[in-house]
């Protein structure tokens, strides 16, 4: 792996850029913050929103958002608008765009660089795809994807850092921002895609935002449904009981939109396969989501899913649901599909994972053990 040049180096060490205060800072609306809101996103990305006072002056775009948003530069603001990302009155603009009084901005940008002392680390990646624009990985179940609340060390973006470190000449600052724009939690696995270039970062942050991407899990859930497919909808925010968790809140007073659409992939009496689709990233939102349901995810230990939730009071049942832990010993959820428009050709790409060894050990001893007829006579004997 080739080292960081001095100039890579000495850009990570540079301090932030001052800039003048908004004109109009009442005009100035920040949606979605990653930091303001306690990282309740998936999505690593930030959305703004500005409306130009009547007496603005006539200028350039991309010169009035850098004079107005701090801690980014005038080149990123630069791929933002040649990616789509940034919208005047609701249409695409470039950067040579005239600003003009009453009008409406918007802007969607990947998070900036973040001021952290982070080591490259030789942490194996299963490599779905790569180009010069774009990095598609099948993240291993384990693995934090960001690095915080002490995990500094042993995250993708260490791992991610080391295998850029090849290609420091063609990706230039990717040392310093190795392209992550969306995150797993660290005990789901499964497809996830990397910018390499600021033009790739913007565009796929667009796509996040906007949900013009297709993305699928598969989870086994405790309990058997009624339906066939469903919608969960339900604000979510932090628990104020416990902050590690999130809480559904039913009324919309609180927290942010949460929507998660479900369908019935295969049963096994008390327990089911299903496949979820997101509308929205919120942390942990399928968990959450699914706890709130009463279908909670199986051996999921923050969401209450590592005990006997559904089946029989029987011993010999217990002991099954406790070698079934064994074999999966997180919560089973995988992300199977991701669907993206590359963000140069713009060729619609999917990608898919099988489901991994430990979550399909553990739903072949559902299958197994539902197919052999025992799970039935135990539901008519008694259930907990």
């Amino acid at each position: 792996m080739s080292q960081l040049t001095r100039a890579q180096r000495d850009a990570l060490k540079k301090p932030q850029e001052e800039r003048p205060v908004p004109r109009f800072p009442e005009d100035v609306v920040h949606g979605d913050d990653p930091v303001a809101d306690g990282t309740e996103e998936q999505e690593l990305f930030e959305h703004h929103r500005i409306v130009c006072d009547k007496g603005q002056r006539l200028m350039r775009l991309d010169k009035f958002l850098f004079d107005r948003l701090p801690n980014t530069s005038r080149n990123r603001i630069a791929e933002a608008a040649r990616a789509e990302c940034v919208r005047v009155n609701g249409k695409p603009q470039k950067p040579s765009y005239q600003v003009k009084p009453g009008d409406d901005i918007s802007m969607v940008l990947p998070w900036p660089v973040r001021t952290v002392n982070l080591a490259p680390e030789n942490i194996p990646l299963k490599v779905l795809y790569e180009d010069t624009e774009i990095l598609v990985i099948d993240k291993q179940a384990g693995l934090v994807v960001h690095p915080g609340n002490g995990n500094w060390t042993g995250t993708l973006v260490n791992a991610l850092l080391f295998h850029f470190g090849q290609q420091a000449k063609v990706v230039g600052e990717m040392e310093a921002r190795p392209g992550v724009i969306h995150r797993l939690d660290k005990n789901t696995s499964g497809v996830m895609v990397i910018g390499k270039t600021e033009h790739a970062m913007a565009h796929l942050s667009n796509q996040f935002f906007h949900r013009t991407n297709d993305r699928r899990y598969l989870a086994l859930v405790w309990g058997d449904f009624a339906e066939e497919e469903g919608t969960i909808e339900g604000n979510l925010a932090r628990s104020p009981k416990d902050r590690t968790v999130m809480q559904v809140f039913p009324d919309g007073d609180h927290g942010k939109t949460a929507i998660t659409h479900w369908r019935v992939v295969e049963r096994f009496v008390y327990c089911t396969l299903v496949e979820c689709k997101l509308e929205t990233g919120r942390t942990h939102q399928i968990r959450a989501h699914m706890r709130y349901i009463g279908h909670q995810l199986f051996n999921d230990p923050e969401y209450d899913g590592d005990r006997v939730v559904k089946g029989t009071v029987f011993t010999k049942y217990k002991q099954f649901v406790l070698n079934a832990f064994e074999l999966c010993p997180r919560h089973a959820l995988h992300a199977a599909v991701l669907e993206i428009d590359h963000p140069t050709t713009g060729k619609r790409m999917k990608f898919e994972t099988p489901i991994p060894a430990d979550m399909s050990a553990a739903i072949g001893k559902w299958r197994k053990y539902a197919a052999s007829g025992i799970l039935h006579k135990g539901a008519e004997e008694g259930e907990e």
